[in-house]
């Protein structure tokens, strides 16, 4: 899945979970920059790394610096979901 499918996916999960509240693909791209980065900008994760933060995102997982590499760890429910999807 690139980066277009994730945000069309993404948007469509939330429009069909939402509230009323108008939501477009352009929202969901601007949200997903704003935290993972582009090539221009780092994201807000890729600035909390750079200061040795760890960035939990609830049961999903965390991703922290690994000496000079940034590492993921995925949570407690990701992790049971793949076990479960694939095993």
């Amino acid at each position: 899945m690139d980066k277009k499918q994730l945000v069309e996916t993404t948007t469509d999960a939330a429009a069909n979970g939402g509230q009323g509240g108008q939501l477009t693909s352009e929202n969901v791209e601007r949200v997903f920059d704003s935290l993972f980065g582009t090539v221009e900008h780092p994201g807000s994760i890729a600035e909390a790394l750079s200061r040795r933060e760890t960035v939990v995102v609830g049961s999903f997982g965390s991703f922290h610096m690994d000496g000079e590499t940034a590492a993921f760890r995925p949570g407690t429910a990701l992790a049971q979901f793949l076990r479960n999807e694939v095993g």
